[in-house]
């Protein structure tokens, strides 16, 4: 796995600008707190609490507010070959300081010190990221917060839309933000890439953020 995150790693260092001319400590699962039926959630720290954490349906998709940094997801939302994995994150206030949302793929063992999976986030300011979790300790960057035009900015009132898709399959990955792609990584240039496993949201500290459109469909 070192292998594989140094390689993603040299290849992401001429991705971001090849994409734009294309236009922690980890805690154990909390299981208390009242979550959609089939949703489970992971505080990152073990000593934070759930009682900050708010995930609920609304309007046709979810609503999360975090005081804790949080992964959320559902068992039976997993890729395996060809899939395209997507959701739209509205952020609806300004938080305290850039804080980031969006999709994790690969998930496995997420309920325990083993949790292993890669993230795709954006935040407030324009930026992406793109890490990978490997247990409990530890996390990897693969690309770090990089501005793109892809992704917006919040306005004034603190508010921003951004929709996230990750498509993986034979050839990869890939990673969009508004229907723009961002990053990739061939299965060429990493033959040990593993994008297989449950996908899910990742909400950072201190946001409040609805999700709608969130799917996981094969290609």
């Amino acid at each position: 796995m070192r292998t594989l995150i140094a390689t993603l790693a040299l290849v992401a260092a001429a991705a971001p600008l090849a994409a734009q001319h294309n236009h922690g400590h980890a805690g154990a699962p909390d299981p208390r707190g009242g979550l959609p039926a089939g949703w489970h959630v992971r505080l990152d720290r073990a000593d934070a609490s759930l009682a900050g954490v708010s995930f609920a349906p609304m309007g046709g998709g979810f609503h999360a507010t975090t005081g804790p940094a949080v992964i959320l997801w559902r068992a039976a939302d997993t890729g395996t070959g060809e899939y395209r994995a997507t959701a739209t994150f509205a952020q609806t206030r300004a938080p305290a300081h850039p804080e980031a949302y969006g999709l994790f793929i690969g998930g496995k063992e997420l309920e325990t010190a083993q949790q292993d999976y890669m993230y795709f986030l954006v935040r407030g300011d324009g930026k992406y990221l793109i890490k990978h979790r490997a247990g409990d300790a530890e996390t990897h960057t693969i690309v770090d917060w990089t501005e793109h035009a892809a992704v917006n900015k919040q306005d004034a009132q603190g508010r921003a839309s951004n929709t996230l898709t990750v498509e993986a399959g034979e050839f990869g990955v890939r990673f969009l933000a508004n229907g723009t792609q961002v990053a990739e990584f061939l299965r060429r240039d990493v033959p040990y890439l593993s994008t297989d496993g449950i996908v899910g949201l990742r909400v950072n500290h201190n946001l409040d953020v609805h999700v709608s459109g969130f799917a996981v469909e094969k290609r």
